[in-house]
């Protein structure tokens, strides 16, 4: 594997740079900020595979030229797309629809959402852009009123924030009921920075933690932590050839009653967008939790991963602190943040 370390400005930046030398195929392997001379750099670790492409597809248990059969399939959908824009009669469309469709599409939502989006502006001619947009985004606020299971699995890539996204829940948990009893199992033993933040905290606010690196201590975690009100567990990020159904069963979790909730950033390219869904997905309940939205600079992908996914959105994260750094999700936070890109917190 070909490993590269970019920085920059801004994390954007180095994800286009990182997307223009290395390919859509390049996998995000770590990420950190810092200040250098009172400047605050982005720093993003990536790595590429150089092996044949049809090597990769039969080590991945795909048929044998999967990879360019898919690559044909996206450029032919693009095309499909390229033909059916001119069908879209934007005059058919109110003045203030129209402009909220051209902005949506500017902020980066796919062309497939826009045509979706368009057919239902026309389909409920009275409906405001915003009524249609939240039957395509679900929400469905982080907090055990909405979120009743006692397990919640935190997945996700590494470097987007799943442990303190896990941190922040259990913080705002305790918030709202200062005497419930909370664990964290950590299941991502082998990434030191995430382990020692976890124990750290997990230590001052008085919680629970316990390490599971295996079947066996998995088990036995979940055994100690049965008298919790809630029991957090940080799943390890999944390379290309592993997906989340295989890592639970390695573990023995199939039969365990959990929420799923998938972290991501915005800043992530469609491709790797897609293959993030797909490695993470789950059968059970699950949420879409959106981090580092300080540093993004558009976010019409939280509508294109809406519709992708099915998932709703349960919390918005951003900032480096752990307090007052998560708000549950609401359809206004949403709409301002996309709309507005004001980030929750923040005053308009």
């Amino acid at each position: 594997m070909q490993v590269k370390t970019f920085t920059g400005a801004t994390s954007q930046e180095v994800l286009t740079r990182i997307k223009a030398e290395m390919g859509p195929e390049a996998v995000i392997l770590g990420s950190r900020t810092y200040r250098r001379n009172g400047v605050v750099c982005h720093e993003i670790t990536a790595g590429l595979d150089r092996d044949a492409s049809g090597s990769r597809d039969r080590e991945a248990g795909a048929p044998e030229g999967w990879n360019q059969w898919h690559k044909e399939w996206m450029q032919i959908k693009d095309q499909l797309f390229a033909l059916m824009k001119p069908a879209i009669q934007l005059e058919r469309l109110t003045p203030r629809q129209r402009v909220a469709l051209e902005y949506l599409q500017r902020e980066g939502v796919s062309d497939a959402v826009a045509v979706a989006l368009y057919q239902r502006l026309l389909a409920e001619p009275g409906a405001s852009v915003l009524e249609c947009l939240c039957g395509m985004v679900p929400v469905k606020a982080w907090g055990l009123e909405h979120w009743n299971q006692r397990a919640h699995l935190m997945v996700g890539p590494f470097g987007f924030g799943k442990t303190t996204t896990a941190l922040r829940f259990a913080l705002h948990l305790r918030k709202t009921e200062p005497e419930a009893r909370i664990a964290f199992i950590n299941a991502d033993c082998l990434r030191g920075n995430g382990r020692l933040i976890l124990r750290h905290w997990a230590g001052l606010s008085n919680f629970n933690y316990m390490e599971a690196p295996d079947k066996e201590t998995m088990q036995q975690a979940l055994q100690a932590a049965t008298g919790c009100r809630a029991v957090f567990v940080d799943v390890p990020g999944l390379s290309r050839k592993q997906n989340f159904t295989q890592w639970r069963a390695e573990m023995g979790l199939e039969a365990l009653e959990a929420a799923t909730h998938l972290v991501l950033s915005p800043f992530c390219d469609p491709i790797q967008t897609q293959a993030f869904l797909s490695r993470y997905k789950s059968d059970g309940p699950g949420s879409i939790v959106w981090t580092k939205l300080d540093e993004a600079e558009s976010f019409g992908s939280i509508v294109n991963v809406a519709c992708a996914a099915g998932l709703p959105v349960s919390a918005l994260s951003f900032g480096a602190e752990l307090k007052e750094s998560l708000a549950p999700a609401t359809e206004p936070l949403i709409w301002r943040l996309i709309f507005k890109r004001q980030i929750p917190g923040q005053a308009a």
